[in-house]
Parts: structure tokens; C-alpha cells; sequence
């Protein structure tokens, strides 16, 4: 099962993170929240599944005080 880990202001934030967690070996997966016409603008749930949820938590939680 997926699960929200973070919510992404922008899809340039959410690409940025999902890079980093990628790159850490985790599966994760971008889904825009709502109907925004300007897809840059919109804000994207960062999904990752359940069992990687807490890993990802701190791999974010170190990017975003970087």
C-alpha cells in the first residue's frame, strides 16, 4: 500500500525530492493535487510505500534543512 509521505508545494519541489529519494533506493511515486491549469504551480503528494515510509521521512526531512 502507498503512502503520503510529504506535500510538495510546487512539482519543482516534488521532483527535487523525489530525485533524492530515488537515489537513496526508495520507491516513490508524484501525484498533483488537484485541478490547477499551470502544472508548475500545483502542489504533488509524495508516495512511497508503507514499509519505506518512516526511511523516507528522515531522507526528507535532511534535504529540506540542507
Amino acid at each position: 500500500m502507498w503512502t503520503v509521505i510529504y506535500i510538495a508545494a510546487n512539482r519543482k519541489l516534488a521532483l527535487r525530492l523525489k530525485e533524492t529519494l530515488t537515489r537513496e533506493g526508495v520507491m516513490v511515486s508524484l501525484r498533483p493535487i488537484g485541478s490547477c491549469q499551470e502544472e508548475e504551480l500545483a502542489g504533488y503528494e509524495l508516495l512511497v510505500p508503507e514499509s519505506e515510509a518512516e526511511e523516507a521521512n528522515e531522507i526528507i526531512s535532511t534535504a529540506l534543512t540542507r
